[in-house]
């Protein structure tokens, strides 16, 4: 049984992983700007800027405060946890923007620095008063996942970041509904095949059939006990991911624009597929799991481009809003990319995890 820091721990590591990929983006480019390389620090407040984006910043490091302190050993005095967390904060944004000096696509910002770190400190605060309520040994999520996981330690961590990670890419609503593994856009590669509406069809309705099947056995397969009510939880969370992506960065609202027929025929295939598959054995469920996840990940890649996709009423583009929205979707776009890979690797190590407790448990058999 693992102590009631490490799960804060290992979200914590994720988290500080996912800001540096948001920080760099889009981490090409590199040279020197000509310009002092701590210049930042002392330059007076700019003439130009956008409130949103401060905001932005401030909310970025608030999560990353909240686990950090969390993280932290129960022994430490509360000023000194608020302390160090602020102080790490402060140290990975100021790497950040030390290192945005070397970006010709971004720029190194004291306020950017201060906005970080104030929303750190806030975090560590917020955590300091329901820290214990979210990850305390007996309490909230710590209890859920003891009572369910099939490993409350490192193996739980890893499946429970999996699927919060699925979650989170599902925000980004530009891109087929769950889908993953698409490293054709990854690597600038032309669509291998010709657009034709029945094909464009039939892959959206494999695809998105595949990748809920894979993701709905995913986490029946991490859970002790069998029931559908994870994964209907689990799904309902993910489409109500792609609505408020959907509603909160388009212009106009498109909440529904990723809701195409191939995605509507193979929602209903994926009902249907998961509705059998969930009362199938444990090893068929992983195995399926497995194959689906590898055949989502060749569709998505073979696919043609949709001509039709992110359009309004009238046929005009649908418009997605700036802001900060290049860096978050630079990260959604990576780890959707990849998801389907890591979920694949892991599986293969969690049932042979599996095995071995099986075989210590039951030595004879």
């Amino acid at each position: 049984m693992s102590s009631p820091q490490s799960f804060p721990r290992h979200l914590a590591v994720v988290y500080i992983a996912l800001l540096i990929c948001a920080s760099l983006y889009p981490m090409s480019g590199w040279r020197e700007k000509g310009l002092p390389i701590l210049g930042f620090l002392a330059a007076p407040w700019p003439r130009y800027f956008q409130t949103g984006e401060i905001i932005v910043n401030l909310l970025g490091y608030v999560p990353l405060g909240l686990l950090a302190v969390c993280a932290l050993p129960q022994r430490w005095a509360w000023k000194r946890k608020v302390a160090a967390t602020a102080l790490s904060a402060m140290l990975l944004s100021f790497c950040m923007e030390f290192v945005q000096n070397f970006l010709p696509m971004r720029i190194a910002s004291n306020v950017d620095l201060a906005a970080n770190t104030f929303g750190a400190f806030l975090g560590a605060l917020a955590g300091m008063k329901w820290g214990q309520a979210i990850f305390g040994a007996e309490r909230g999520l710590m209890r859920w996942r003891r009572r369910h996981l099939a490993d409350d330690g490192l193996v739980g961590d890893i499946a429970l970041i999996l699927i919060v990670l699925w979650v989170f890419v599902q925000l980004t609503p530009d891109q087929l509904l769950f889908a993953g593994g698409e490293l054709r856009r990854l690597l600038d590669i032309a669509p291998p095949l010709p657009f034709e509406p029945n094909r464009l069809i039939a892959f959206e309705a494999v695809q998105t059939a595949s990748m809920m099947l894979a993701v709905g056995l995913f986490a029946r397969c991490t859970l002790r006990a069998p029931g559908a009510l994870p994964v209907v939880v689990l799904l309902v969370l993910g489409m109500g991911a792609r609505l408020v992506g959907s509603a909160s960065f388009f212009v106009p609202s498109s909440p529904l624009a990723w809701l195409t027929p191939g995605v509507q025929y193979g929602f209903f295939i994926g009902v249907a597929l998961l509705f059998v598959a969930l009362r199938l054995p444990w090893v068929a469920q992983h195995a399926l799991t497995g194959a689906s996840l590898l055949m989502a990940s060749v569709l998505i890649n073979m696919m043609p481009e949709s001509p039709y996709f992110l359009r309004n009423l009238d046929g005009g583009p649908v418009i997605i809003r700036n802001a900060n929205y290049p860096n978050f979707y630079a990260v959604c776009r990576l780890i959707a990319a990849i998801w389907p890979f890591v979920a694949l690797a892991y599986l293969s190590a969690f049932g042979l995890w599996r095995g071995e407790r099986f075989r210590d448990e039951h030595p004879t058999a």
